[in-house]
């Protein structure tokens, strides 16, 4: 009697799935040994994140940052199904999808990525807006589309948050609406890009005063109501008007991950091993935001798509491993650096040694993540039009 292959479960489709899967199929396995891999989301589309700010100013379109699965798995023998986490039995090695699949797993991969918590002041989850999904780009585009249809004179946008997500944005909406956006960046924190580079946080404070950015530092937020948010500043209460408030702070495990009876940090985040293991549950791998993990050298690693990617190769490998009886690799995090979009061909980058600000910095910046798209196929075709793009404006005109 033939035995059932080995069923490698992977849930959540971005960096860490996604790539993860894609690492499977690239792997010699013998006829015997190749498992079934799954790999489950809830969308139909993977995300490149990165460049998700960029559909705001129409530089670049959905189909080039979020191709479908369906196409970027085509010929690798990997299943996708579109479907929400309801459960997950970890005695029973079960996967529970809330349109009533069941998926059996012999390795699971959890790699559902982070959500952007609504719930820390009064009236955010009403009247803010996330920047995280395609969804959330999507309903952000036609918000702006109305007020720029409007007769307002000024348009007057609050971001909550001077991190990555926030610098990015305020410089693209600023670039966006020109003289008439009214932007306001507002930080709890003494300074932007706390976690960033000194070059990086510069270019960053340069960009945003040339393009007029209010900063709002030391500042929290205490509620959110449909055209004001009130603002916080030295035990001082000060109420604005608003006509869209952007909230970027933070990141939360999803309720189903919570509820896993494995060992958490008190974010929830599941504790793992260098070998991106869960611990005391050698078959179940953990990546990206939904870790808390130390790798071979002992360094934290950063929940942040760059540690995501290099993830995905180990866990890639040590789910072959541990199907072949070959030992596993401890994970070694290599920090390459970081960089930012700054507005319209503008961009930040430092690390491996070089600093870069600029339209130098973005041209590099779109080639490396070039590279960084899934599948060569999916490369080609992107490349080809960001190519082909000014040749057509050229002949347009």
């Amino acid at each position: 009697m033939n035995e059932q292959p080995a069923r490698i479960c992977i849930l959540g489709g971005g960096f860490g799935g996604l790539y993860t899967a894609l690492r499977l199929s690239e792997l010699p396995w013998n006829k015997l040994e190749k498992p079934e891999v799954v790999l489950v989301d809830r969308n139909d589309r993977f995300l490149f994140s990165p460049l998700l700010y960029e559909l705001l100013t129409g530089e670049l379109q959905t189909w080039e940052i979020a191709p479908p699965f369906e196409e970027l798995l085509a010929n690798t023998g990997i299943r996708f199904h579109q479907g929400a986490v309801a459960g997950i039995d970890v005695d029973s090695k079960l996967v529970q999808l809330q349109d009533g699949h069941d998926f059996p797993y012999d390795r699971l991969v959890l790699a559902m990525g982070g959500e952007t918590p609504l719930d820390m002041v009064p009236g955010a989850e009403n009247y803010a807006f996330p920047f995280r999904t395609v969804t959330d780009a999507y309903r952000l585009e036609e918000k702006l589309r109305v007020l720029e249809a409007s007769d307002k004179d000024k348009i007057r946008i609050v971001i909550v948050g001077a991190g990555y997500s926030g610098v990015e944005l305020a410089c693209k909406l600023a670039d966006r609406l020109s003289n008439r956006g009214r932007l306001r960046l507002v930080e709890q924190a003494d300074m932007i890009l706390r976690t960033s580079a000194d070059f990086n946080r510069e270019a960053a404070s340069k960009a945003l005063e040339e393009r007029g950015v209010w900063l709002d530092l030391e500042t929290a937020v205490e509620s959110i109501g449909p055209d004001k948010i009130s603002l916080v500043y030295k035990g001082q209460v000060d109420t604005i008007p608003t006509d869209l408030v952007l909230w970027t702070v933070g990141t939360q495990v999803a309720p189903v991950v919570k509820s896993l009876p494995l060992k958490q940090n008190h974010r929830g985040q599941l504790a793992a091993l260098p070998t991106l293991q869960a611990i005391d549950h050698p078959e179940i791998f953990v990546l990206g935001d939904l870790a808390d993990c130390k790798d071979a050298t002992d360094q934290r690693v950063p929940a942040t798509a760059q540690a995501a990617l290099q993830q995905a190769d180990y866990a890639g490998w040590n789910l072959w491993a541990s199907l072949t009886g070959r030992p596993l690799l401890p994970f070694r995090y290599q920090a390459t650096g970081e960089m930012m979009t700054l507005g319209v061909d503008n961009a930040t980058l430092s690390g491996l040694g070089i600093k870069l600000n600029g339209p130098a910095a973005h041209l590099v910046r779109r080639l490396t993540y070039l590279y960084r798209l899934p599948t060569l196929e999916h490369q080609l075709r992107v490349g080809f039009n960001w190519i082909a793009q000014p040749l057509r404006e050229i002949l347009s005109q």
